[in-house]
Formats: structure tokens, sequence, C-alpha cells
């Protein structure tokens, strides 16, 4: 069964979508702090990478946290604004929501941390 709110279908949709994601994209880096901050921290990695990485695979691994960094605050921004939209009242499952989008945040900056540390750590011994 097809949802008539869905729109276009085909190459139409996909080319709809790239700039729906490009607006999402233009929204985070005008409203979201954190997302310009990861954004940032991003592109200084993935211009690092390009000195530090050996090959293909060792440039993969360092760009892998940097990516997920971004998606994750992209994720937890769009947590936080849907429950805005919803209400601004202060309630125990909008609060878990929030706090588990904050972890999602968290968790990817924990394993970028660990993979350039580690990475770090292995040239030096290497």
């Amino acid at each position: 069964m097809r949802n008539d709110k869905k729109g276009k279908r085909g190459l139409k949709r996909i080319w709809n979508a790239l700039f729906y994601s490009l607006d999402g994209i233009k929204a985070a880096w005008r409203d979201e702090e954190a997302f310009r901050q990861i954004l940032i921290l991003a592109c200084m990695g993935i211009i690092g990478s390009f000195f530090l990485a050996r090959d293909w695979v060792e440039w993969v691994i360092l760009l892998l946290p940097c990516f997920l960094a971004l998606i994750a605050e992209l994720v937890n921004s769009a947590i936080e604004n849907a429950i805005d939209f919803t209400s601004l009242e202060i309630h125990p499952l909008a609060k878990k929501a929030k706090d588990m989008g904050s972890a999602i945040q968290l968790i990817a900056c924990v394993f970028w941390v660990l993979v350039w540390g580690g990475y770090g750590i292995w040239r030096s011994l290497g």
C-alpha cells in the first residue's frame, strides 16, 4: 500500500531527497552550535587523515569516527527538535529521549578518541 503523502517516486524522489538533506545540513549548521563544533573537528580529522594514513584501509578507519560523530549529532539534534516541537514542558520521557540522544553523541566521541588514540599508539609502536 502506497502512502499518498510520500510525494515523488523514482529518480525524482532521490533528487528531491538530496535537497531535503542539504536543507537539513544547512539548518544544523545555522541552528546547532554542537553540530558546527563537530563538523569543524571532523574537517580537521579528515584533513589530518590524508597525512597520517599509510593506505586506504587506515584512511577509512580514521574517517569513520569523524562521520559517525556527525551522524550522531544530527540524530541528537533531530531528537531534541522533535521533542521541543511537541512540548517545551519538562516530562520524564522527554528528558529520557534527550538524554539518550546525548548518549549517542558521547559514545560516538569516545569511539573517535579511542580510534585516533589507538592509531597514534599503534603507529608509535610500529
